[in-house]
């Protein structure tokens, strides 16, 4: 079963869920504002991604961020603590397999086609 990380609200998120439903993939859906997200979580994701592709640098909650967290970011141990707390700078969606291996993130249409149409 895929599993589904994002914020409801969220316009991205709702192309996501909108191409799921049309494609009839079921998933879970954990959701930051709702869930605190596991640190072993995070620290696997910037393992098979790198930090640059896990944090979501466009948007609001970043440029919030003082030049000091912004520094702080860009060390891996101090970046997971941050994303924990400040889950909007997580890139999303973000989904992952049953294994918890990261398959997509953000919404693409020829990625979703291509990773996740039988």
């Amino acid at each position: 079963m895929l599993m589904v990380y994002g914020i409801k609200n969220c316009s991205t998120m709702k192309k996501c869920f909108d191409w799921l439903a049309q494609h009839q993939i079921a998933y879970e859906f954990f959701d930051y504002k709702k869930q605190t997200i596991d640190l072993a979580v995070l620290q696997y994701w910037i393992e098979q991604l790198g930090l640059e592709a896990v944090i979501n640098k466009r948007g609001t909650t970043w440029r919030k961020l003082t030049d000091e967290q912004k520094t702080q970011a860009e060390q891996v141990d101090e970046a997971i603590i941050l994303l924990q707390t400040q889950p909007s700078m997580i890139k999303r969606p973000m989904i992952t397999d049953a294994a918890g291996k990261v398959l997509l993130q953000g919404f693409d249409v020829a990625a979703y086609e291509a990773t996740l149409s039988a």
